[in-house]
């Protein structure tokens, strides 16, 4: 069976975008996803890139752009006015919650993607996360224990690293084998490949 990597971190929109398709995709494709929690701000860090939102003007227009997209795939997208969200907690828990084979690490995406990215919450607070984590049936505290464990934040850097290498800049990244495609409005290349 054939598979991609989808390489992503909460605080991107357009991942959110990307994860909103995945299911398409993969019904498209028959291929299935391999999924890669990164640390998007350590990318940056590592590559010298930054969010398109440090400059005003581009920030404005991405929004629209990103909107635009939305309302072709029909799904829900507001800005979030507590952008940027520091999400390496939240990495860590979906990091987690992959290492231990949960079967929720989806239920959880689409509940932290939706807070951000949708309902436009503050995740930087964390009494918001856990309203946000217990509302999709999570033990906010255990979840929160787990991300604090050092083999969650281990792995989180490992696969951060680990993407860097392999010429990740941005989010989202996805690679068919060894070919790379970065951004949402790649979807259909993707699709290509996975057909090829």
């Amino acid at each position: 069976m054939k598979t991609f990597d989808f390489y992503f971190d909460f605080g991107s929109l357009a991942a959110y975008l990307a994860h909103t398709q995945l299911p398409k995709m993969c019904t498209e494709t028959g291929a299935s996803t391999n999924l890669l929690p990164m640390l998007l701000g350590g990318v940056f860090q590592a590559t010298g890139n930054a969010s398109p939102m440090t400059v005003p003007a581009k920030g404005r227009y991405v929004f629209v752009d990103f909107k635009r997209f939305a309302d072709g795939y029909g799904v829900p997208l507001n800005m979030n006015p507590h952008f940027p969200i520091i999400t390496t907690t939240l990495m860590r828990m979906v990091t987690a919650l992959q290492m231990h084979k949960d079967p929720r690490m989806q239920t959880f995406m689409d509940a932290v993607f939706q807070a951000i990215w949708v309902d436009a919450l503050n995740l930087n607070d964390p009494d918001t996360v856990a309203q946000v984590l217990t509302s999709a049936g999570f033990d906010a505290a255990a979840l929160l224990a787990m991300a604090n464990e050092q083999a969650s934040k281990d792995q989180l850097k490992a696969v951060t690293i680990k993407a860097v290498e392999r010429g990740v800049f941005g989010a989202p990244t996805f690679f068919v084998g060894e070919e790379m495609f970065w951004g949402q409005d790649r979807i259909e290349q993707v699709k290509a490949a996975l057909k090829a």
